[in-house]
């Protein structure tokens, strides 16, 4: 039974080539490696299921045909999966872009496929839709934010520079905390309306162009569990903290 109903579509970003993973993403496509027996990519689905969403597109360009056979339409775990193939990768930015079509005009959520988190959906689409930005993004204090790409946010959770980028250092009016962005996200469709298509880019460029022209985007601070599934040795760590019981998959 869904804990809430969202209405709202998502996507999956499952294109990347895995190269950190290697040699385990030699022949399996990073999203289809498990962590408890469970694809990485079915804990995201099922993550989304368990809030309501049901309508969720996977983008596909590394070994793409692996995942669309595992997945298929979505209807064994009651959910409408579609696809969008990247003959050559676009990025993220990209990759939202060729699938602009899919959004209908209205804001969408997106997970990175090597994400393993445990995250309240409700809230982060009921913070998104309260606090009027043209994104959410989630973030998360870590030590190393800088090395990630520090997110730079306000008492107010406002975000206004992402890598160093954004609005300049005078139009700030007061401190901000450095966060790092967790890979879960909201936007407006709006954001993509003017971007290049079939154009490789990257998402945050068009978040730090936002920035500068002074448009309103806001973080939501997560606490919980989260894993970036970008290294043998976080993908062991991964392993363990199922196994052990520190993270469920939702059912």
């Amino acid at each position: 039974m869904a804990l809430a109903s969202c209405h709202m579509k998502a996507m999956i970003l499952a294109a990347g080539l895995g190269t950190r993973l290697r040699p385990l993403t030699n022949t399996i496509p990073k999203p289809l490696l498990p962590v408890a027996e469970t694809p990485l990519i079915i804990w995201n689905l099922l993550l989304l299921r368990a809030y309501g969403i049901r309508d969720v597109i996977i983008n596909l360009h590394y070994l793409g045909n692996m995942i669309e056979d595992a997945i298929g339409d979505g209807s064994r775990w009651d959910i409408q999966v579609r696809y969008s193939h990247e003959p050559t990768l676009l990025g993220t930015g990209g990759g939202l872009k060729a699938a602009e079509w899919f959004f209908e005009q209205h804001p969408f959520l997106v997970i990175n496929g090597d994400t393993l988190i445990e995250l309240d959906v409700q809230a982060l689409v009921e913070f998104h839709r309260t606090h009027g930005g043209v994104a959410t993004l989630v973030l998360r204090d870590d030590p190393q934010a800088v090395q990630w790409g520090a997110v730079e946010s306000d008492a107010q959770n406002r975000i206004f520079r992402i890598n160093g980028r954004g609005m300049s250092q005078g139009e700030l009016t007061g401190p901000l905390v450095q966060r790092m962005f967790a890979g879960v996200h909201i936007l407006q469709p709006s954001i993509l309306h003017d971007a290049p298509a079939n154009s490789p880019f990257s998402i945050i460029d068009s978040y730090t162009n936002e920035l500068s022209r002074g448009s309103k985007i806001f973080g939501f601070l997560h606490a919980g569990y989260w894993s970036d599934i970008g290294t043998v040795a976080r993908y062991a760590q991964a392993q363990v903290d199922a196994e052990t019981g520190v993270i469920f998959p939702k059912t």
